[in-house]
């Protein structure tokens, strides 16, 4: 076994003993678990160890290492701390919770992704705790109809049924399932009419996502449609078909799309690493003169290619290594090196052509 694996398995064991142990003495040694949902709780383990496991080996390949190192090194440089610190409150409104940098590219990919996110955190909000234990209510000794909710084991809060407060409590989950299922539709209707999109769709990667996700809300809110206004009729079906449903998205979860939601976090080191690096200047190109990157990326660039197995350094030094050239010049080298190709080759045709023509007025 690798030694990225090893240590990706380390961490995705002690992650899952973390769960697994919060379990236990959040719902007070099981004294409030449920075990009609051990099936949800080993899902959710096996999700953990997945989802850690991967990030790990993510976190371990050289680009995406030297960008989580440096990363880090940005926020906490000294000078640039109180400006990193406000930077990222913004970005964790205008790009993790508003997801602002889709908004720009198109208002329906954007709302999409809206909904889509807040609905699951709304959902994982509520159903987290309950499956584990960490929530759950309990009736008010001499007030009928009234609950208090405990937290840990610890009581906190009361609440009416008949009130607003218990009303939006006890459907938390119908407004999360109606959130994702809007955003299901707009996706769906995306991928439907884009031909851009439809052009580069998969299945496991562009449908399966959005059909599990509408499957878990659609199942959910049959289920209270079951006991609102049909009496419980086909409710053990329904429950059955939203536990398989639930069941399989955790267990898919580490190794589809949906992955990417906890890469967002990590790729916002990236941001401090460019706005750091280009308030300390760009590094000029050494043959336009005009600044294009960071000195700090470029150097970067280069120890992450060599260490991938690429060297692309260039016998001129002035130069020394073709990333110390910008993109426009690299266009430009590529234009003139194909014509000095092609003017080659039509020498060599004209050479030929005169020969021949030389061969064929020479008397036999």
């Amino acid at each position: 076994m690798k030694r990225e694996v090893m240590k990706a398995v380390a961490f995705g064991t002690v992650a899952t003993i973390v769960v697994a142990f919060l379990i236990v003495a959040g719902s007070r040694n099981l004294a409030h678990f449920d075990a009609a949902l051990v099936g949800y709780t080993f899902a959710v383990l096996f999700a953990t160890f997945g989802i850690v496991y991967r990030y790990a080996m993510w976190l371990q390949r050289p680009p995406t290492a030297l960008y989580w190192r440096r990363g880090w090194q940005m926020f906490l440089k000294r000078g640039h701390r109180r400006r990193n610190a406000a930077m990222w409150g913004v970005r964790m409104v205008k790009d993790v919770a508003l997801n602002g940098f889709i908004r720009n590219r198109d208002l329906l990919r954007w709302a999409a992704h809206l909904l889509l996110m807040w609905g699951c955190i709304l959902a994982f909000a509520i159903t987290i705790p309950l499956v584990f234990g960490w929530l759950h209510f309990g009736t008010v000794t001499g007030r009928p109809g009234w609950y208090r909710a405990f937290l840990f084991g610890f009581p906190s809060f009361t609440f009416s049924t008949e009130s607003a407060i218990g009303f939006i409590i006890f459907h938390g989950l119908v407004w999360a399932s109606i959130l994702v299922i809007g955003g299901v539709m707009l996706a769906v209707r995306r991928r439907v009419r884009d031909h851009g999109a439809a052009a580069l769709e998969r299945f496991g990667e562009d449908f399966l996502p959005l059909i599990l996700l509408f499957g878990v809300s659609m199942t959910g809110l049959m289920l209270t449609v079951c006991y609102t206004w049909l009496d419980g009729y086909g409710y053990e079906f329904i429950a059955i078909l939203h536990a398989i449903t639930v069941i399989f998205t955790l267990l898919w979860l580490p190794f589809g799309k949906l992955f990417h939601v906890f890469q967002r976090m990590a790729q916002l080191g990236v941001s401090f690493y460019r706005d750091v690096g280009q308030r300390e200047g760009l590094a000029p190109c050494r043959r336009c003169g005009v600044g294009y990157a960071t000195s700090m990326h470029v150097a970067d660039l280069i120890d992450v290619e060599r260490t991938l197995g690429f060297d692309y350094a260039v016998a001129d030094p002035r130069i020394g290594h073709y990333q110390h050239i910008c993109p426009a010049c690299r266009r430009k080298m590529l234009v003139l090196s194909q014509g000095r190709i092609w003017a080659d080759e039509r020498r060599g045709f004209d050479r030929e052509g005169a020969n021949r023509a030389g061969n064929l007025d020479t008397p036999n």
